[in-house]
């Protein structure tokens, strides 16, 4: 391997170096707070599975830059500003730490993700409601 080259793991190491990460009841509190954003990037079938987080924007991982850019043509109206603290969430707190490095070279410099991810807010005994149903067909 190159100096160019790295792993999974150091790349995780990497990115998590340039923000706080935060517990599930730290980002419950700021959700709470109205100081943080939550956003579901778990794809349709965990969300089923496991539920949501009530209040939690859920945006597909592959839309993700597009909705919350800021400045892009695409946002959500949540984006806001290049100053929201955005609070990544997957199910195990690896994908999410990839998802906020990406939002912090869009110059979202407080996005950072949920330690542990979904699987460690239920642990934590946090609010979770059940997806909806999907809707049925005529």
């Amino acid at each position: 391997m190159t100096e160019s080259q790295v792993g999974i793991d150091e790349l995780l190491e990497r990115v998590r170096d340039g923000f706080d990460r935060v517990t599930a009841r730290e980002a419950f509190a700021a959700a709470e707070a109205g100081d943080a954003l939550l956003v579901d990037i778990r794809y349709a079938a965990l969300r089923d599975r496991d539920g949501l987080i009530p209040g939690a924007l859920v945006v597909e991982r592959n839309e993700l830059e597009w909705r919350l850019d800021p400045r892009g043509s695409h946002r959500v109206p949540e984006a806001v500003s290049h100053d929201l603290r955005v609070v990544m969430v997957c199910n195990e707190g690896y994908a999410s730490s990839l998802a906020a490095a990406s939002l912090h070279q869009l110059g979202l410099h407080r996005a950072t993700d949920l330690v542990g991810g979904f699987q460690a807010w239920a642990a934590a005994g946090l609010p979770i409601t059940a997806a909806p149903e999907p809707p049925v067909a005529p």
